[in-house]
């Protein structure tokens, strides 16, 4: 049974916004002297993601990312370094959760906060248990940088899959 119309249309205007986030580069590259700083892996498949932070104060002035990868893992990275520049660090780990349980307890995309309307665009990945290693790898990364907060700077901090 194919799906209905709308949800076909719905699913081609995904698959368009997730191109254009993986073809964005205004996030991609490093930061020279970053303040945070993240290697993710993801072996599955083989997803690799560098993620460079700079720090003013408590908020996330800057995110960058480099690596390779699928697109809905450069995608969701380009999503995540979007929505979470210029958020202060709590707000960035309770963004980092709302899209978490998005993917992995099954909310919804339309009950993700504002800052995430975009990330709503992977909600459709939940069905493919191995692609939802790929769109969290950059939200899993951070995590791990921001878990070496406060610690010497740029203290590299490690996320593998399993």
């Amino acid at each position: 049974m194919a799906p209905p119309e709308g949800d076909l249309e719905l699913q081609d205007l995904y698959q368009e916004v997730l191109l254009d986030y993986y073809r964005d580069a205004s996030h991609k590259g490093a930061l020279e002297a970053p303040d945070l700083r993240a290697h993710g892996i993801n072996p599955v498949c083989g997803d690799e993601l560098e993620l460079t932070v700079g720090l003013d104060g408590r908020r996330l002035a800057k995110v960058r990312y480099s690596g390779h990868g699928c697109v809905i893992s450069q995608s969701s990275a380009a999503v995540m370094a979007e929505a979470l520049e210029g958020t202060t660090i709590p707000r960035a780990r309770e963004l980092v959760a709302a899209f978490k349980e998005m993917l992995l307890a099954g909310r919804s995309a339309s009950s993700l906060p504002a800052e995430l309307e975009a990330a709503g665009a992977l909600e459709g990945v939940r069905k493919f248990p191995l692609r939802v290693k790929c769109a969290t790898l950059g939200w899993n990364t951070l995590m791990s940088a921001l878990a070496h907060e406060g610690t010497a700077k740029a203290a590299p901090g490690e996320y593998r899959e399993e």
